[in-house]
């Protein structure tokens, strides 16, 4: 695991806080909560507790524990953003957590307030409370590691592993959410443990899958279940190329769930194994596949090549001898024009708030983003036998991407000059886990930013000045690494100098493997390895955008690219669009004289007026763009706003059926809980909570009234719910819930959006992959990317990057010396103009 989580008991009962919960508040309204403040909170909860025996909670288990986003106009009126108000606000510093009862089983929710004291200000409670049965908290850490612990100690995981040949210390486990399991009651809390061998201490474990796999309560801290996923056949030769030509599985109840035994001891071999899954043991892969130095040197094969490192890579070096370009005032980060909150969130990583940039021809600070962040993800596998279909993680929503942080190195993470930002979130006693260096922010050249050259000075044979200017791009880079088992998540988020913002998500690390039988077929999947089955699975991720594009009332413009006779053809003009009046010098063309030599095509605007989910229409290139309807472009009259594109893109493979749908189907697991991934961008009305506590009037000291406020944070923050682990269904606070049904509106008497004004909106933006595994993604995969790229669109009056000098790097030199100062074409690397001559 990345962090070096506090050893505590299993769970702490309720004893008297250690310390008052006092402390002072930071200074930026949406700074997370400090080391301290997590123990502050924490110890309030108990003392609350503790003195209220009735609420019959016996040992309390901390799951989480965060700030409380305050109310949006609040923020900006503190921070003197946008539009500004008559009242002055004064905000009340929240924070939220979960708990577990681990002796009765129950789930609390606790809103906390700092509030004002004779031993000055203190955390107390607001309100505590339970959870209704089955609905879990996120998977902390150390329920994740409790989990292998659980198994490696099972005496049945210990005997059957011994029937292949492990042994108890080389048994090793993956604890994953249960996914989707009716045989299990919701209000338990249970893991699925994936299970594998391990050959040495730092070996690649996921070398070695083995054959079951585990079911725990990590509550009871015991193994109630092993499952044992049946195996493929092929009943003779494939006579076409059909893939499931003759293909047979070991079992026929691949639409029923096994039965679960009255007791464990009946799960064995003869009958769980052979009885149940129709198949024999299959051992686990002998060969090892290792990744580290050490062990890679120490455990080359035989028959093979021993490993030898490369020696004939030169280093690269990043040099700022001036220092960085970037200021960092505690959380709050300023480059290039840019402006933003830059904070760690236990379940969204990073996340970056109150988004500005300064016009550089208007000298103007004008709002771009109030919040932008991962906010779930979802990576569901595609073999169908039981039990690989329910593996589909919510890696955000059920273990939290921000818990998953790694400490980031120096020189290796990211490279140059670096400034750090820390991550804290809860252990299981309330003491806080800080990951010291969370967010990496650094500096990155990034190719050129613009250029252009006039050829006409080709001809003099003056290809070098050529009377043009060559800008270089930088980019600011805020960052960080998420480990979540066997995969890596890399979050890139980049800001240019053009006032484009771009999110990048890289994928590396080992892919989630199974046992595979000799020779048996992989429909599903690829063998990467023998005996290694690499199953095919998608990584599908919602990004959640909150504008404020010149202010908070925005509107969703979706643009669709049409050839003009196809628009023609759906869309005729009107019987009057073409009158004969028409003035001295002017003629009516009909559509057709408009388009003689059939290459017009031209953008149609549509605004969104109802919250709705938008799918795409790859025939006219569809895109959409966020836009402040009531401010206009001076040139091009257009709405200003910010353009939305992805890059490297897939939707879910996914059949979305009804209850009586195709083949008598009901809806698949994964759309039940997923709804999110359906379509690629979604529309709706912010919602958030907000309390006025008191008004004080303050003008007799000349400050005027004061208005106190809480905030209840956003009530649509999360696609697929608050709370994840262990749904059945799409839950009320989902994003299915927060859009119009056009076939329960046909009056059209539902809520609507404002596109003529604008209003408070949100955007999820939905981005994926299919991983179809190859060879070549192991033992440990490539990085593979994903972009989401935010532009300016009729937001600024030209180029705003028109400010960014040219230069050149003094440290550039000729590769080879032959070329000297005669390179190619005769260049030297100079410019007329002292700008940059090359690219």
């Amino acid at each position: 695991m990345p962090n070096d989580v506090p050893t505590t008991a299993p769970a702490s009962g309720i004893q008297p806080p250690l310390a008052k919960p006092t402390l002072p508040c930071p200074s930026h309204p949406l700074d997370p909560l400090t080391p301290d403040e997590t123990t502050a909170v924490t110890l309030s909860i108990r003392h609350h507790v503790a003195s209220n025996p009735d609420l019959g909670v016996k040992a309390l288990r901390f799951i989480t524990c965060y700030l409380v986003p305050p109310p949006k106009r609040a923020v900006l009126e503190v921070l003197g953003i946008g539009e500004e108000k008559n009242a002055k606000v004064e905000i009340v510093r929240r924070a939220e957590a979960d708990f577990l009862d681990i002796v009765t089983g129950n789930n609390y929710n606790v809103y906390c307030s700092l509030s004002s004291s004779p031993n000055g200000p203190t955390w107390t409670v607001d309100t505590l409370t339970l959870l209704p049965s089955g609905v879990q908290p996120q998977i902390s850490v150390e329920e994740l590691i409790a989990a292998e612990r659980i198994v490696k100690n099972s005496p049945k995981v210990i005997e059957l592993a011994a029937e292949v040949g492990v042994k108890p210390d080389q048994i090793f486990c993956d604890g994953w959410s249960i996914g989707f399991d009716e045989r299990f009651p919701q209000a338990r809390r249970i893991q699925q443990a994936l299970v594998f061998a391990r050959w040495g201490e730092n070996e690649n474990l996921y070398a070695h899958p083995m054959d079951f796999i585990p079911i725990i309560d990590a509550n009871v801290e015991q193994v109630l279940h092993i499952d044992f996923p049946p195996r493929w056949y092929r009943s003779s030769q494939p006579k076409s190329t059909h893939p499931l030509d003759n293909l047979t599985l070991s079992t026929s109840t691949t639409g029923l769930l096994p039965p679960l035994p009255d007791s464990l001891d009946e799960v064995t071999s003869e009958k769980a194994c052979k009885g149940i899954s129709g198949r024999e043991r299959i051992p686990p892969p002998m060969r090892r596949y290792d990744f580290l130095d050490d062990e890679l040197k120490g455990h080359a094969d035989e028959n093979e090549k021993p490993y030898k490192p490369r020696t004939d890579l030169k280093p690269i070096q990043i040099l700022q001898p001036d220092g960085v370009s970037f200021k960092l005032d505690g959380h709050v980060l300023e480059w290039q024009g840019w402006k933003m909150h830059v904070a760690f969130s236990h379940r969204e990583g990073i996340v970056l708030s109150t988004i500005t940039y300064k016009d550089y021809i208007t000298e103007q600070v004008r709002p771009l983003f109030y919040r932008l962040s991962l906010v779930e993800m979802v990576v569901p596998y595609a073999s169908p036998e039981f039990p690989h279909p329910r593996k589909f993680a919510f890696d955000s929503g059920e273990y939290g991407m921000g818990t998953m942080a790694n400490e980031l190195s120096l020189g290796c993470d990211c490279v140059g000059k670096i400034a750090y930002l820390p991550g804290t979130y809860t252990s299981h006693s309330g003491a806080p886990v800080v990951i010291k260096n969370a967010i990496c922010i650094h500096e990155e050249d990034s190719g050129v930013l613009w250029k252009h050259s006039d050829y006409r000075f080709f001809g003099q044979g003056d290809r070098e000045t050529a009377g043009g200017k060559t800008v270089r791009r930088r980019r600011l880079v805020v960052s960080m690494v998420c480990t979540l088992a066997n995969y890596e998540y890399i979050w890139n988020y980049f800001f240019y100098q053009d006032g484009t913002i771009e999110i990048e998500c890289r994928l590396t690390g080992i892919l989630q493997v199974y046992v595979a039988a000799p020779d048996e077929p992989n429909v599903f999947g690829t063998t990467v390895a023998p005996g290694v089955n690499a199953q095919n699975h998608q990584h599908l991720f919602s990004f959640r955008l909150d504008p404020m594009i010149d202010g908070l009332n925005n509107a969703l413009i979706e643009s669709d690219v049409w050839p003009l006779d196809d628009y023609l053809e759906a869309h005729p003009p009107p019987s009057n669009s073409n009158s004969t009046n028409s003035s001295p010098g002017q003629h009516s063309l009909t559509p057709n004289e408009i388009n003689h030599f059939s290459n017009a095509f031209l953008s149609i605007d549509t605004p969104i007026s109802v919250p709705s989910p938008r799918p795409y229409s790859l025939p006219h290139d569809r895109r959409w763009r966020i836009v402040n309807p009531s401010k206009k472009h001076y040139a091009s009259g257009k709405s200003v706003g910010y353009g939305l594109g992805v890059k490297g893109s897939v939707g879910p493979v996914f059949v979305k059926r009804g209850k009586e749908g195709k083949e008598g189907k009901g809806e698949g697991w994964v759309m039940k809980r997923a709804g999110f991934i359906e379509y690629p961008c979604w529309v709706v009305k912010e919602k958030e909570g907000e309390s006025v506590v008191s008004s004080v009037d303050n003008e007799g000291e000349g400050e005027g009234e004061v208005k106190k406020v809480k905030g209840e944070g956003s009530q649509r923050m999360w696609p697929a719910g608050k709370y994840v682990p262990q749904t059945r269904e799409n839950p009320e606070d989902s994003i299915g819930r927060w859009v119009v049904d056009k076939d329960d509106d046909k009056d059209g008497e539902k809520e609507k959006l404002d596109t003529e004004k604008g209003e408070d909106i949100l955007v999820f933006l939905t981005i994926g992959t299919t991983h179809i595994p190859r060879p070549e993604d192991w033992p440990v995969m490539p990085a593979e990317t994903l972009h989401i790229h935010l532009k300016p669109q009729h937001f600024f009056d030209m180029n705003p990057a028109m400010d960014v000098p040219g230069t050149r790097d003094l440290m550039s030199k000729d590769a080879f010396s032959t070329h000297g100062s005669d390179g190619v074409n005769g260049t030297n690397g100079t410019n007329a103009n002292g700008a940059c001559g090359c690219n």
